[in-house]
């Protein structure tokens, strides 16, 4: 709710309404001003749970187009990449290469020894340092 507000500014609205009102009339004001807030929250949620009881049903059907309309404002070429093409696997984008379970994609085909990264051969060790790639002259 008040995402904008920081500590800082709470301590000034503080002093201010210390100033303002004064020390004897300062809890009396903070007992209204969370009664008021309590009675606002429960009159929102009292509503929304009047509309749940009588748009039940019509209410779910205009909440399915909303998620797509959601799903499809989460779009963007970074995300559509990684989920179509990468399976998931955001370490193209973010260079983070590391294997972390329950991180990067399903890794569907290949064996389970690189489930994030399913394109690597699991059977050959790391290049060393003077060792260059083994190249397909086909592929070229």
């Amino acid at each position: 709710m008040f995402s904008n507000i920081g500590w800082g500014e709470i301590f000034v609205l503080m002093v201010a309404a210390l100033v303002i009102l004064g020390p004897e009339r300062l809890p009396g004001a903070a007992m209204w001003l969370g009664r008021t807030a309590r009675q606002a929250r429960d009159y929102v949620s009292g509503a929304s749970k009047q509309l749940q009881d009588e748009f039940g049903a019509d209410l779910d059907e205009f909440r399915k187009p909303l998620s797509e309309l959601q799903k499809l404002r989460g779009m963007n070429p970074r995300s559509v990449v990684t989920r179509h093409l990468l399976d998931g696997d955001d370490s193209f984008f973010t260079g983070n290469f590391d294997d972390q379970p329950g991180r990067g994609g399903t890794g569907s085909s290949g064996s389970g020894a690189n489930p994030g990264r399913p394109h690597l051969n699991p059977e050959r060790a790391p290049l060393g340092m003077d060792e260059k790639p083994p190249i397909d002259p086909d592929a070229t």
